[in-house]
């Protein structure tokens, strides 16, 4: 495979991967607050990050990577401002906070094996780490940060680069219109507009479900210093990858990013190194035109609901994967819809090779074209477009052993992530959830209309599909795909 070169959003530039630890990578991606269901844009940021980790291995290295579990400090600004999201929500639902925590944590891990995407190395859950947590937040202390009322607060001016991330004159736009920075009532005695929390006291008066003591008093750790803690203490710093949103490059990450220099004690961003990772990746944005991509919505675009309509949960992996990672993806029922079809030919043409044995690759002629397009794809920033049409090419490779074939299929499909083999084509039908089905039923009386058009018996035939059709029942006459039926 050609060598593989990312995006760095720290340098804006594309850059050769070069691991930290020669025949390693170790990645970590912020994944989700656990205070409501994960909507698809936010599943995006997942699916992106697993077709990075397969590529790392298919690659070569001893993959490590860390999800994770956001169960406390994230607050319902994400600039430190506001209710932390998951007491607000465990109020809301008169729950235990950590029920609520284990209902939608075990909702996001539903989804992740839906969408076919890996396990990590591990699930760092935040509230595990507390002790860690105050020990970070007293090593740098002394000369980063400074104690309100309200608690720890990290002073932005003390380390070189803030928020170069988010853009190379992000500060200075910061200190010019510090009121539009701070978009909730400003914190009594906050230094700087960008200065954030460390460690948020619990008021006077006031019991939190979750509050721990420390030497700032009773409270809760930021939500930024989570991720600096859980990625030092188990990837190290500096480690090589940190993934998320494009959401986190303005703030979340510039914060952590700075907590991580002063932890340990280096200088500007000249050196990415001096980050805490070596190289920040970001997704762009799913966007829905309705506006039903929001939380704060009400109803909005779960996974379930693209399951619940009749949709495999893979289709929406190949509208991800249709789309490069750093492109704005617009999402549409027409669009999963077409989704939906391409993986259906895609299936139908690895079912063909379904009895076949995978031999070890070897050269052939045949095969080195869709090959060494599907490796200078991925190699290039992860190019998912360009490799899901190298698979396509590989599939259309005529007069060859099915069984070289089927591996490279597999190869690729380790890389892709959609486990084509275990699919199968009644898996692919639209079908409500809703829906009171017999399938039994439904091929027979296909048999049957199949049988009575070979006879051109039309009136039979005709009264088989209007019956089905009564049931919700759509027969695919001139289907090119050779679907036959699906649930409308």
């Amino acid at each position: 495979m050609p060598e593989l070169k990312l995006f760095n959003s720290l340098t804006r530039e594309i850059e050769p991967f070069v691991p930290v630890h020669e025949g390693e990578a170790r990645v970590y991606t912020c994944g989700p607050t656990v205070y409501n269901y994960p909507h698809v844009g936010n599943m995006r940021a997942y699916v992106f990050a697993d077709i990075l980790g397969r590529t790392l291995s298919y690659k070569g290295y001893d993959l490590t990577h860390i999800i994770n579990i956001t169960d406390v400090g994230h607050l319902t600004d994400d600039a430190d401002e506001g209710e932390d999201k998951m007491e607000k929500m465990a109020a809301e639902k008169a729950q235990s906070i950590w029920d609520i925590a284990k209902h939608y944590t075990e909702a996001y891990w539903a989804d992740v094996k839906a969408l076919n995407i890996r396990q990590p190395a591990k699930w760092s859950v935040a509230t595990d780490y507390i002790e860690e947590m105050i020990e970070f937040a007293k090593g740098i202390a002394d000369k980063h940060c400074y104690e309100i009322g309200e608690g720890l607060y990290f002073d932005v001016t003390t380390i070189e680069d803030y928020a170069l991330l988010a853009g190379p004159t992000k500060l200075d736009q910061i200190r010019e219109n510090e009121e539009a920075y701070i978009r909730i009532d400003a914190v009594t005695g906050k230094r700087n507009a960008a200065d954030f929390a460390i460690w948020r006291k619990t008021p006077p008066g006031e019991k939190r479900q979750m509050e721990w003591d420390s030497p700032w008093g009773k409270g809760a750790p930021g939500w930024h210093l989570e991720c600096s803690v859980m990625g030092e203490k188990l990837l190290g710093f500096p480690f090589d990858i940190h993934t998320g949103g494009i959401d986190h490059r303005e703030i979340h990450h510039p914060n952590e990013i700075a907590q991580n220099q002063a932890f340990c004690g280096c200088g500007g961003l000249s050196e990415a190194t001096n980050s805490g990772a070596k190289m920040w990746m970001h997704n762009n944005f799913l966007v829905e035109r309705s506006g039903k991509m929001s939380k704060s919505a009400g109803e909005f675009l779960r996974l379930q609901l693209l399951i619940d309509k009749g949709y495999h949960p893979l289709a929406y992996r190949m509208m991800c994967l249709q789309a490069h990672y750093r492109s704005e993806l617009e999402f549409s029922w027409d669009g999963l819809d077409a989704a939906l079809t391409r993986l259906k030919r895609i299936l139908m043409a690895v079912e063909r090779l379904a009895d076949a044995k995978a031999e070890p690759i070897a050269e052939h002629p045949k095969f080195a074209p869709a090959l060494a397009k599907f490796e200078e794809a991925m190699a290039d920033d992860l190019n998912t477009p360009i490799a899901l049409t190298a698979l396509e090419d590989a599939l259309a490779v005529k007069k060859v052993s099915p069984a070289i074939k089927r591996a490279v299929i597999e190869a690729m499909d380790a890389v892709l992530g959609f486990g084509l083999f275990d699919l199968s084509r009644a898996a692919l039908r639209i079908r409500p959830s809703n829906a009171e089905i017999d399938e039994a039923k439904i091929e027979d009386a296909l048999a049957r209309r199949k049988a009575a058009r070979a006879e051109k018996d039309f009136a039979t035939s005709d009264a088989i599909r209007d019956e089905l059709a009564a049931k919700g029942i759509e027969v695919m006459d001139g289907d090119p795909l050779g679907w036959e039926w699906k649930l409308g």
